[in-house]
C-alpha cells in the first residue's frame, strides 16, 4: 500500500515526505502551539516558562538542521541560543516577577475565546498566504515557512490583546523565535556572527523591558499597563 502510494506521487511529479520533513513539520507546529499557549496563560510564570521552552524547541531545530544539512555553525547557534533565550531571559524575568511579587497576567482588551478565535484566523491567514508564494528552500520544508509566519502574526496578538508588561514582553521576545525560524528556513547558511548579531537585538529588548517593569512596577505598584493611556511630558 505504501508503495503505491508513494508511485502515485511519483507519477504527480510530488516526492514522497522524508522523515527530516515531518519532523521539522511536526516542531514547527509544536512552537506554534506553545504560541497559542502563551495567549491563553493565566499566569506570568506560565508565559515565561513557555517562551523558555519554545526558544529551546528553536534551539533544538537548529541543530538537526545542522546535522542533516551539515552545516556546523547552527550547533554554535543552537548553544548560545539555550545559553541566552532558554536560562538567561527567563532567569531576568523571574528575578522581575519575584521583586515585583505579581504572578497573574494581566487583563485582556478581548476575552480569552475572542483572542484564541482572532490568532487562529491571523494565523491560518498568514499560513496560506505564504504557501501560495510557493517559496522553496533546501534547508527546511515550505511548510516551515508558513508556520513562522503564523508565529509572528500570534506573538502581535499577545502582544496588543494582553495588558500587563510581562506579557507583552514575552510577545516581543517570541516574535524573535518566529523570525529565528524563518531565518532557518530561507537563510540557514548566512555566517554565524551575522546570526548571532539578531541575538543583540533581543540582549537590547531584554534590558529595555527589565527597566521599563522595574520604573513601571516602582511607580504604580502593578505591572498592569491599563494605566499608561496617555503621554505625558
Amino acid at each position: 500500500m505504501t508503495g503505491l502510494f508513494t508511485a502515485a506521487l511519483a507519477a504527480k511529479g510530488i516526492g514522497a515526505p522524508t522523515t527530516f520533513v515531518g519532523a521539522t513539520n511536526a516542531i514547527a507546529v509544536l512552537l506554534l502551539l506553545t504560541e497559542f499557549a502563551m495567549l491563553r496563560a493565566s499566569l506570568s510564570r506560565s508565559q515565561v516558562r513557555l517562551y523558555a521552552l519554545q526558544s529551546l524547541i528553536v534551539s533544538a531545530l537548529a541543530a538537526v538542521v545542522a546535522a542533516q544539512r551539515s552545516l556546523p555553525e547552527l550547533y554554535a547557534l543552537a548553544a548560545v541560543s539555550v545559553a541566552f533565550k532558554v536560562v538567561a531571559v527567563p532567569w531576568v524575568i523571574n528575578r522581575l516577577l519575584r521583586d515585583a511579587r505579581m504572578e497573574i497576567a494581566g487583563s485582556g482588551a478581548l476575552s480569552v475565546a475572542t483572542a484564541t478565535l482572532l490568532a487562529l484566523a491571523l494565523a491560518g491567514f498568514g499560513f496560506f498566504a505564504v504557501g501560495s508564494l510557493n517559496l522553496h528552500s533546501r534547508y527546511l520544508p515550505p511548510a516551515a515557512l508558513g508556520l513562522s509566519t503564523a508565529i509572528i502574526l500570534v506573538a502581535f496578538v499577545l502582544m496588543i490583546v494582553r495588558r500587563d508588561v510581562v506579557s507583552q514582553a514575552v510577545g516581543f521576545f517570541t516574535l524573535e523565535n518566529g523570525v529565528s525560524l524563518a531565518s532557518l528556513v530561507v537563510a540557514a547558511g548566512l555566517p554565524l556572527i551575522i546570526e548571532v548579531a539578531f541575538l543583540f537585538d533581543l540582549l537590547v529588548a531584554v534590558v529595555v523591558f527589565g527597566v521599563l517593569m522595574r520604573v513601571h512596577h516602582h511607580r504604580t505598584a502593578s505591572l498592569s499597563t491599563e494605566s499608561l493611556n496617555r503621554l505625558r511630558g
